[in-house]
């Protein structure tokens, strides 16, 4: 175990937070107690529901006129925040701690440029700071977290920045006012490999430079395995593990640490039945491909705006295959999935389908070929309609053939959802009454309702904890053997793919640069892009990752060997 904090700049003691609920109080963290020493790095884990957001809000009472209830202790550098007047939480937010939160799209201002918000916050907690001044102070922390050409930047807003260059703002944001604590919520959640080590390598560099302290709250341990010095363990608000992370990650005590290390897939492993849920698959179908693609390409704009997303992309996907597809954020892999199932017209190319080009069929001729190509979208929240229940969601496809009686579409709707996993009773629940991951097998569901023999998967674990992404990769793969299913598995997750797939195309700016069997890709990359991608994964063994963080610094700064 670590030695005592002699500074310690934040203290929880026997913290709890309930939510109302109709049916009663719901206990959300249940007396949780920690300590942080200033410049030391912790990391809250736990798949989602365990609390981890909720303890990382309770430290800047952000529950305050919620109406939940907090109880315990949390000192932040010496306040105690539940107890502090309104104006010295103010100064504490953002002052002497800060947070990044999970989502940087939602937390950035859309109608202001990225520089006058940075701008507002120093000038919030500087007072009689000039607004050129704090104009200058945002630009000198954008070009800090690594925005090139920061001063013209900083007059974009946030739409116009990435996912990546979003989440540097929001740390710009943060170090504004030179915090001593900062919190990061989620930081790299749906980030690429390569960008995710920017972000991570960048919160290793802040804290070496400024002492921070860092609370860091992720359900993807090889990202904590690397960043932190410590890990609190979490399961239904309590605390099941805490101590050093090698000792936690190398010599797990809790069954329920053991289970979450179990679930992460990892990018050396051999594809087996551990990445299927134990079931065999189906070979791949050697004759005539299911799917073919030649020189496809995408243009967005005219003249001079013109943006080439896919450009010139051939590829096949047989029956019963399951291709992956993965590249960093903005290669044109999603644009390219839309494309196989004229989601997204082609700007030119081939595309057929059993053998029949449907690159230019109208869509009324089209229309029945939609039901054997089916699409598993991203983000299943915005993906399925609010205002109706699941259970119609997944009938709709079954509806629109108009050759079923209304209960035979119930019953055949309540058999999609058992076979997904689900209780065909919830049948007339809401989206908003389920999990992530819940949500995720309703689209799966919906995607399988008229029996398609192609499903095209859109990051379909994206932002899950370890646990659901494992229960969706071996329910995917169960389907696969059960119904003969071929799947384009898009994922920026190089371990899940090669967990799930038998053969991977790596895409780079809208083309192909590397694609063969999954394992020869993946044990023996030809591209130096392939190979930069396989080097940014996450590793769960700390030493590595500080190894692997050492490689990726001496090869951007020509003065280290």
């Amino acid at each position: 175990m670590t030695e005592p904090a002699t500074d310690t700049l934040v203290e929880v003691a026997d913290l709890t937070v309930d939510f109302p609920a109709a049916e009663g109080p719901v206990r959300a963290v249940d007396g949780l107690s920690f300590r942080l020493a200033a410049g030391r790095a912790l990391g809250l884990v736990g798949e989602s529901g365990s609390g981890k957001s909720t303890v990382a809000a309770a430290l800047l009472d952000l529950h305050r006129g919620t109406g939940a209830r907090v109880a315990g202790t949390v000192r932040v550098d010496g306040l105690d925040v539940l107890a502090a007047p309104d104006a010295a939480l103010r100064r504490l937010r953002g002052g002497t701690a800060a947070m990044v939160f999970q989502d940087p799209l939602s937390a950035l201002d859309p109608y202001h440029a990225i520089g006058d918000q940075i701008a507002e916050v120093h000038r919030v907690h500087r007072p009689g700071t000039s607004r050129r001044a704090a104009r200058a102070r945002a630009v000198e922390v954008l070009d800090r977290v690594g925005i090139a050409d920061a001063a013209r930047q900083s007059r974009a807003r946030p739409h116009e920045f990435s996912g990546g260059m979003r989440q540097r703002a929001l740390l710009a944001m943060a170090l504004a006012c030179e915090p001593r604590l900062l919190i990061a919520d989620e930081p790299t959640t749906a980030l690429d490999v390569t960008v995710q080590a920017q972000i991570l390598d960048l919160l290793h560099e802040l804290r070496a430079e400024r002492g921070l302290g860092l609370i860091l709250v992720t359900h993807d341990l090889a990202v904590a395995a690397g960043s932190v010095d410590e890990l609190l363990v979490l399961r239904d608000g309590r605390a099941v593990e805490h101590g050093p992370v090698a000792e936690v990650l190398g010599t797990p005590r809790a069954p329920y640490t053991k289970e979450l290390l179990a679930a992460v897939p990892r990018v050396d492993a051999v594809r087996g039945p551990a990445a299927t849920g134990g079931r065999a698959v189906p070979e791949p179908d050697p004759g005539a491909p299911l799917l073919q693609a030649t020189d496809l390409r995408r243009e967005f704009g005219r003249g001079r705006a013109r943006t080439t997303a896919v450009d010139g992309v051939s590829l096949t996907v047989s029956a019963g295959e399951v291709l992956g597809l993965v590249g960093e954020s903005g290669s044109g892999k999603t644009t390219l999935g839309r494309m196989l199932i004229r989601l997204s017209e082609p700007t030119a190319g081939s595309l057929r389908y059993r053998g029949r080009e449907i690159g230019r069929l109208p869509e009324r001729e089209l229309r029945p070929l939609r039901r054997e190509v089916q699409m598993v979208f991203q983000d299943p929240t915005s993906s399925l309609n609010p205002r109706r229940t699941i259970g119609e969601s997944v009938a709709d496809p079954l509806r629109a053939t108009g050759e079923l009686d209304d209960r035979e579409i119930v019953r055949r709707a309540q058999e999609l959802l058992a076979r997904v996993g689900l209780d065909p009773a919830w049948y007339h629940r809401y989206p908003h009454e389920f999990s992530g991951g819940q949500r995720q097998r309703v689209g799966i569901a919906r995607a399988l309702a008229p029996a398609p023999r192609l499903l095209v998967c859109d990051e379909p674990v994206s932002a899950l904890d370890v646990t659901t992404q494992a229960q969706i990769v071996a329910l995917l793969a169960e389907l696969r053997g059960e119904l003969g299913l071929a799947l384009v598995f898009i994922a920026h997750d190089l371990a899940v793919v090669r967990a799930v797939s038998d053969r991977v195309a790596v895409m780079r700016a809208g083309r192909i640069v590397e694609e063969g069997p999954v394992d020869r890709v993946y044990d023996d990359p030809q591209h130096p892009y392939t190979q930069g991608l396989l080097a940014a994964v996450p590793v769960l063994d700390p030493q590595i990752a500080a190894g692997k963080r050492a490689l990726r610094a001496s090869a951007l700064d020509p003065v280290r060997p």
